[in-house]
């Protein structure tokens, strides 16, 4: 590895705790992306990402067992569950042309952004859940 590859990881897995810290997200939408501009293949950072993400959620869902916001029941079920999903997922992720996984990764990140924009937009029609900000 160049020093530009791990400094560009270094850089990576700051935002990426920054992103899990503040949007309960494990990185992996910032992961891929960028593992795939580093030269990995898609299911190669797809797989690299799953791994890298374990230590943030660890620690994110420590941060937020402190605050009392870890619903611990529903995250075992949504994870147990979950195991049944990503053998499935591999299994097609491997049979598939990378370039028709990408295509679809990249729909997903389109239609979570239009999820997110969408209710930000609405929210912002109604007034602001939260007291003192408009």
């Amino acid at each position: 590895m160049s020093t530009t590859t791990i400094a560009l990881a270094l850089l990576l897995g700051f935002a990426a705790g920054v992103c899990a810290g503040l949007f309960g997200v494990g990185g992996g939408i910032l992961f891929v992306p960028t593992l795939v501009a580093l030269g990995l293949g898609q299911v190669e950072a797809q797989a690299t990402s799953l791994l890298a993400i374990l230590p943030t959620a660890a620690v994110g869902a420590w941060n937020q067992r402190r605050y009392g916001n870890l619903q611990a029941r529903t995250a075992l079920i949504v994870g147990l569950v979950s195991v049944a999903g990503v053998e499935l997922g591999a299994r097609i992720a491997t049979s598939v042309p990378e370039h028709v996984l990408r295509r679809v990764f990249a729909v997903l990140l389109f239609a979570v952004a239009a999820q997110l924009a969408w209710r930000a937009y609405r929210s912002s029609r109604r007034g602001s859940h939260y007291p003192g900000t408009r």
